[in-house]
């Protein structure tokens, strides 16, 4: 009993060492990202989230989910960097 919690101490004082913040810069830069989308929408008179795939998206909402989807990619990049 002792050994096996002197093991689990072990691997968390290891784990400890070797983290980093790669997933909260990756969390950071989605909401930044997603915060951008909105005011663009929101600069061509439209709303976040509200248009269906049906309707005839504008092609200034074609660009604002392009340049989304631009950044989206950039955030995977912050996200698998080791941050210190």
């Amino acid at each position: 009993m002792k050994y096996t919690m002197l093991r689990h101490l072990a691997v968390v004082c290891t784990i400890l060492g070797v983290s980093n913040a790669g997933p909260l810069a990756y969390g950071i830069c989605q909401s930044g990202c997603n915060a951008l989308v909105v005011a663009c929408y929101a600069a061509a008179g439209f709303t976040f989230g509200t248009i269906t795939a049906g309707a005839a998206v504008p092609a200034v909402i074609a660009g604002c989910n392009a340049a989304l989807g631009t950044y989206m990619v950039g955030c995977v990049a912050a996200g698998c960097a080791p941050t210190p």
